[in-house]
């Protein structure tokens, strides 16, 4: 089959690393394992941020004459040709980044409409959101299946569903392979605690923060810190971590294939995980075999079960976050415990072979 991938917040080949295009380059990898052929529309972007409503009527109207020349395109190739695509398959569409194209296309050329990873909150009804809840709303209500990843969107998608279609349950996934088969090493002296965020602003500058605040509270403790990761934010999380001088060494971004040695030579994983979806991170580090102290927001318990594969604690609390951590510290059995477990749950629930069987069942059932 040949299904054309449309993701309104990032493509694949984003130059800046992130959850979001891991995600999207997994489901490449996703969809061309179950023998499909994956093209990409031209994209329809809007800029970051929440925006005016002037620029998301611009933004939609340019959405609208894409559309038509994607339709025109399409029913100008003969039945049967090889680039008329059979599905239409978007990644990742909220109230900021909805999905125009794909309502548009789909009914258009009568081809099954699939989604996943779409969120819908009531509370973005109102003020600046309004135009990007209501895309949302009709992206929903012109679907034949939503996959969902956060179970946190499940009641929120099924609302806003039609009399039909399906929602699916798709856990997070990753490829495993690399990160159980890097080299692990013996644990460090003092432990090392490794971070992997991009340094931006608003969740991400308050996780690290928290971060922060509860290293401060462990400064008795022994431990080193590696943060991975770069962004426009970095100066303030470099003046964040000043007070810890040489103990925090920054790695900065650093190519997602050297991930695996990096996570397998670490002896703990952390992060606060303000407003976090769910964090593909959390996954990468699991499969390395690293327990995980993390917030408990968002998604986050679907990927880190609370004492089996890490520790949850109260979300912004750094003062709970620090004593997780000591906890950990203070036990090398434990983590051995944690990290064994993690390494085993992530393989078993989160592999790309096990959402490649889900999302093959799922899309066995289009009409």
């Amino acid at each position: 089959m040949r299904v054309l991938l449309h993701t309104p917040l990032k493509p694949p080949d984003h130059p800046t690393p992130s959850g979001d295009r891991e995600m999207a380059r997994g489901l490449v990898r996703l969809l061309r394992r179950l023998g499909h052929r994956v093209v990409e529309p031209e994209a329809s972007r809007m800029p970051v941020g929440v925006p005016s409503p002037d620029a998301h009527l611009r933004c939609e109207r340019r959405a609208r004459r894409q559309a038509a020349r994607l339709i025109d395109a399409w029913r100008a190739l003969p039945v049967g040709h090889r680039d008329r695509f059979d599905l239409w398959f978007t990644y990742h569409c909220y109230y900021r980044k909805p999905d125009w194209l794909g309502p548009l296309v789909t009914q258009a050329l009568a081809i099954p409409y699939v989604i996943i990873e779409v969120s819908h909150a009531a509370r973005r009804a109102q003020g600046p959101t309004r135009l990007g809840h209501r895309a949302v709303e009709r992206a929903l209500a012109a679907a034949d299946l939503v996959l969902t990843v956060n179970p946190r969107d499940v009641a929120g998608v099924k609302a806003r569903l039609r009399p039909g279609a399906r929602q699916v349950r798709l856990p997070p996934f990753i490829d495993v392979a690399p990160y159980q088969q890097a080299a692990p090493v013996a644990a460090s002296d003092p432990p090392v605690l490794l971070t992997v965020a991009m340094m931006r602003s608003r969740d991400k500058l308050d996780s690290y923060r928290v971060l922060a605040d509860a290293l401060a509270r462990l400064r008795d403790r022994p431990w080193r810190a590696l943060l991975v990761g770069d962004g426009p934010a970095r100066p303030e999380v470099e003046r964040l971590m000043a007070p810890f001088g040489e103990r925090v060494h920054f790695a900065g971004a650093v190519p997602h294939a050297d991930l695996p040695a990096i996570y397998a030579s670490a002896d703990l994983y952390l992060w606060p995980a303000i407003n976090e979806a769910y964090g593909i991170t959390f996954l990468e580090a699991q499969a390395a075999g690293l327990p995980v102290v993390a917030g408990y927001s968002g998604g986050v318990a679907a990927v880190v079960a609370d004492g089996v594969s890490g520790l949850l604690t109260p979300i912004g609390d750094p003062c709970a976050f620090a004593g997780a951590v000591a906890a950990l510290l203070a036990a090398p059995a434990e983590r051995a415990r944690l990290g064994a477990a993690a390494r085993a749950r992530v393989r078993a629930h989160h592999d790309e072979a096990v959402a490649a069987h889900i999302l093959a069942a799922a899309l066995g059932g289009l009409p």
